[in-house]
């Protein structure tokens, strides 16, 4: 993510032709967040998740391990109330129950540890409070599975190749999946944290997917 900091966007909106804006909106409406309430935006990349909450009124905590993505998501901030820190998904420091609404994008099957990943989302919010998780998704059509297999696999890594000459930088997408137990096993994991309204909203015949709980 150093590496590619500096064109990390361009390449997002040329491999999702431009669609990760509307996923991303669409996740922070699911939010719900109100003026004056608190957000925290985990692996915050260069920070338009926090530049759209911030944009609802919220106090945002935006952090990420990339020091490189916080310089561009800093220069980007423009006035608005967002505190953008370098730190760990897993182990974040941030008070417990003390946010409104925790998200997380392309982050969660990133991290050394999925399940503690979201965990410490739930102790971080407040009881009522919102996780909100959008990453890749596994379509259960098998039929799509393939081709959008195929698409991460071969034609990803030459956006790679091609913006950032570093195919393997965007070759571990698909990789990252393999483990990732996507839409189905985030749901079942808040279910286990007790979270309660769990909704689970597929993008793109499922290849993307936003999951909600309530803490």
């Amino acid at each position: 993510f150093d590496t590619i900091a500096p064109r990390y966007d361009r390449i997002n909106d040329l491999q999702s032709l431009w669609m990760h804006h509307r996923w991303k909106r669409h996740l922070v409406q699911l939010a719900k967040i109100e003026p004056g309430q608190r957000a925290l935006d985990l692996c915050c990349g260069t920070g338009d998740i926090a530049q759209a909450l911030a944009a609802q009124g919220a106090k945002v905590t935006a952090l990420d391990f990339s020091a490189p993505m916080l310089k561009i998501a800093r220069q980007r901030k423009a006035g608005a109330d967002i505190e953008f820190l370098e730190g760990d998904a897993l182990d974040t420091g941030q008070p417990a129950e003390h946010f409104d609404a925790v998200t997380i994008a392309y982050g969660l099957r990133n991290l050394a540890d999925f399940d503690v990943g979201l965990r410490e989302m739930h102790r971080v919010a407040k009881p009522g409070g919102c996780l909100c998780v959008l990453d890749f998704g596994k379509p259960p059509n098998r039929h799509i599975h393939f081709w959008y297999e195929s698409y991460l696999k071969w034609i990803v890594p030459r956006f790679g190749q091609w913006l950032c000459k570093d195919a393997p930088a965007y070759a571990y997408i698909h990789e990252s999946l393999k483990d990732y137990p996507a839409q189905t096993g985030v749901a079942e994991a808040m279910k286990k944290l007790g979270c309660k309204k769990i909704q689970t909203h597929n993008l793109l015949l499922g290849t993307m997917a936003i999951n909600i709980g309530i803490k």
